[in-house]
């Protein structure tokens, strides 16, 4: 099941259960996806545009709850983060990084972030956990 359609079922349950605050998050991120494939004049995103506004979604959330902490924020963020796929471990991206520097002698930041681009880790982690290796 394309990640699309599961998110356009579990807003129909959302709904059908009355679970409020999951419909609302879920109605979000759909208008998001119908935005940008009409945007994108076509009719279903790829896994991972979605990803993307999923993504820009947790920024968003995250940002929120930093500056508002509320307990509707947290759980509309776990809600989103169930979409995505797990995230690498501090652990992971280390040794990531060692392997990308041994074997591909890949020697600055920008090397490093690219071959991130298509991994599952957060960036400003992956930016930091490099600077402290330097």
């Amino acid at each position: 099941m394309k990640l699309k359609e599961k998110i356009n079922a579990d807003y129909m349950s959302a709904f059908k259960s009355r679970n409020v605050v999951a419909k609302n998050v879920l109605s979000v991120i759909k208008g998001d996806v119908q935005l940008m494939e009409k945007n994108q004049m076509v009719e279903t995103l790829s896994d991972e545009e979605v990803i993307k506004i999923l993504n820009k979604s947790v920024k968003s959330l995250k940002e929120t709850n930093a500056s508002f902490p509320s307990a509707q924020t947290a759980e509309e963020l776990s809600i989103v983060e169930a979409y995505l796929p797990k995230q690498m471990s501090e652990t992971e991206i280390t040794t990531k990084i060692q392997e990308l520097i041994a074997l591909e002698g890949a020697s600055n930041i920008a090397e490093i972030m690219r071959a991130f681009s298509k991994l599952p880790a957060d960036r400003r982690l992956v930016s930091s956990i490099y600077q402290s290796m330097k």
